[in-house]
């Protein structure tokens, strides 16, 4: 199908992209395969069940305050605590003005299939994100027993050691055995001849049900499926590799498969007998689909995940933290602590990551934009960049609205901006300046920040400083609460400045929820003064409380997610052997924020 993606627009991109449940997971992940190996780029889009930013606490929300390690820590607790119930994925190509999309929407739902414990796991929900899926018509009944799937690396290989199954396995290069080892590999010589030669032979004795009874007790005679084979016993992994040698050498009419413990470690090695080299590939090809069916049947949807790992391909998304973080719960492995073990970690699978998020901020009015339709709208009003998307597929699996558009619009998005500021997926020349390298913008993840706004009386007022970003360093900022619920950052800034001299010093103020404030000092040291201050016991006000970013930054350590953060931040004082450390900042954890008067927090729609 070809259309414009104003067409597609105007329709909702109706059936434009594929619905995939359990039902056709397997004939789509063939498609999507073929698909991804076509593209250059891959889109990945998710709806989850709720999301820590979206809380009605607004200090929990990742802001202009936050360093990259603390925003991590906010999207770790959405992602340890929500659950993703669709997952789009959209593999494409640019051509010119021409994009090759296939989108695909993955409808999930952690089922415990195998019995094995996993995935299965209580979740959070919130009512907010369900309604909005609902109202979008999105069935939960189908997600429920129609969803697909899935386990995460973790967990796969916790799976594979509970329920093993037998597998081929390599013959290492060969090694001088031991004298124990020549009488293991002889007598297991022996064995194997004689009762490859009695099943070569018993078709042709008419044996009674007696005989055939103690031939199978003593040979050790049963079948694989109509196959007939033995186990061999063994202890190690190098009786595992002498008896290999053994059977390769024996004839070529063995098949060897390795049954492992449930803890892994090798138990036996069973010998199948084929009857001739046609027999012999059926079943060794056998084997591998039954390995691949059982593979698919514990990943799951996780078999598209380590598709797009595969594939190399650059992976767009928007605002990326947030999202890799929850890739990363469910489909890799638990959450690292930090931010710098959770980048280590994900390049590992993923190497190449861009944000649209972070490239629009290329296009400077772009940086105002809260969401992908405000960003798509103000393209099309403000630059003339045509695009034209071919979609070869149409949806297979109708529900009454489509899922999983926003993959498409952020489709849109990249291929717009990759035109507008000519970059190129090749690394240039130092002279070839005419295009950038799309390599400059991957893996740098910029979260999306909630602003900053005061609460007025009647209405909002908006402090504005200056339109331009200042850096600023984590040393310089502490927390004020005490102040009641009742007052105006405008009023409390006038109210400071006459109760201690610290405060005549040049300083922004903005609230961080109702009864909590930030403080920035642009004079180097007056934070610390006023800290050490409070730490002397001299009160600057009977009911003031103030705390450094260290103190900030334990709560976002610890889950201190108290509804207000005054609360947290007591909370966090009050732990016994960090109270004096955390009032005030460590050198030598400060780290650099931008802070920005124009962003500001809407209290009055909290």
């Amino acid at each position: 199908m070809e259309a414009t993606i104003a067409a597609a627009q105007r329709q909702g991109y109706t059936s434009a992209v594929k619905q995939v449940m359990k039902t056709n997971f397997t004939s789509a992940l063939e498609e999507i395969k073929a698909h991804i190996n076509q593209s250059d780029f891959i889109a990945v889009s998710s709806q989850k069940t709720g999301d820590f930013f979206s809380s009605s606490s607004s200090w929990r929300r990742v802001l202009p305050i936050d360093t990259p390690e603390v925003a991590y820590l906010k999207s770790k607790v959405s992602a340890d605590n929500f659950q993703l119930f669709q997952f789009a994925v959209c593999p494409f190509s640019i051509q010119g003005s021409k994009v090759l999309a296939s989108p695909y929407n993955f409808h999930l739902f952690p089922r415990d299939e195998l019995g094995l414990g996993m995935p299965s796991y209580s979740f959070s929900c919130q009512t907010s994100f369900l309604t909005s899926m609902a109202q979008e018509g999105f069935d939960f009944n189908a997600c429920i027993y129609d969803g697909i799937s899935y386990l995460s690396r973790v967990q796969e290989s916790k799976a594979k050691e509970r329920n093993p199954v037998p597998r081929m396995h390599p013959i290492s290069s060969s090694f001088n055995p031991s004298v124990a080892d020549s009488l293991f590999m002889g007598r297991i010589k022996s064995r194997i001849e004689h009762w490859r030669s009695a099943c070569k032979n018993k078709d042709s004795v008419a044996d009674g049900s007696l005989v055939k009874s103690l031939r199978k007790l003593i040979l050790g005679d049963e079948l694989y499926g109509s196959r007939p084979c033995m186990n061999i016993e063994v202890c190690s992994d190098r009786q595992v590799q002498l008896t290999l040698e053994i059977v390769n050498k024996i004839g070529d009419d063995l098949v060897p498969l390795v049954v492992p413990e449930k803890c892994g470690a090798p138990k036996a090695v069973r010998v199948v007998l084929t009857s001739s080299d046609e027999d012999k590939i059926l079943l060794m090809s056998d084997i591998e689909n039954v390995e691949d069916e059982q593979n698919l049947k514990v990943r799951g949807f996780r078999e598209v995940i380590d598709l797009v790992s595969r594939s190399q391909k650059p992976i767009i998304a928007y605002n990326c933290l947030h999202d890799f973080t929850f890739i990363h719960s469910k489909f890799l492995a638990p959450l690292p602590p930090s931010l710098s073990e959770f980048m280590c970690s994900l390049r590992l699978v993923f190497p190449n990551i861009l944000d649209v998020n972070h490239l629009c901020k290329e296009v400077g009015p772009l940086r105002k934009a809260k969401n992908l339709p405000a960003t798509l709208s103000y393209l099309k009003r403000q630059f003339f960049v045509p695009i034209e998307f071919e979609i070869p597929h149409q949806a297979d699996v109708k529900t009454e609205k489509d899922h999983g558009h926003n993959v498409l619009r952020i489709t849109t998005l990249f291929s717009k901006l990759y035109n507008l500021l000519k970059l190129s997926s090749e690394r240039q020349e130092p002279y070839e300046e005419q295009h950038r390298s799309i390599e400059d913008y991957t893996n740098i993840f910029h979260p999306t920040y909630t602003s900053f706004q005061e609460s007025g009386d009647n209405e909002n007022v908006i402090l504005s400083m200056n339109k331009n970003r200042r850096k600023v360093s984590t040393d310089n900022i502490v927390f004020l609460w005490g102040f009641g619920d009742r007052i105006s950052a405008s009023e409390l800034k006038s109210h400071l400045k006459g109760i201690h001299p610290v405060f005549s010093e040049d300083f922004d103020l903005r609230l961080v929820d109702k009864a909590c404030s930030v403080i920035v000092f642009w004079s180097s040291g007056a934070a610390q003064a006023l800290l050490k201050v409070m730490e002397s016991g001299e009160m600057i006000s009977i009911d003031l409380k103030l705390a450094g970013y260290e103190a900030y930054k334990k709560v976002c350590k610890s889950g201190l997610w108290e509804a207000g953060l005054a609360n947290s931040l007591e909370a966090a004082l009050a732990e016994t052997e960090l109270e004096c450390d955390l009032s005030a900042s460590s050198a030598k954890d400060s780290s650099d924020i931008y802070w920005n008067s124009e962003l500001m927090i809407d209290l009055d729609n909290l």
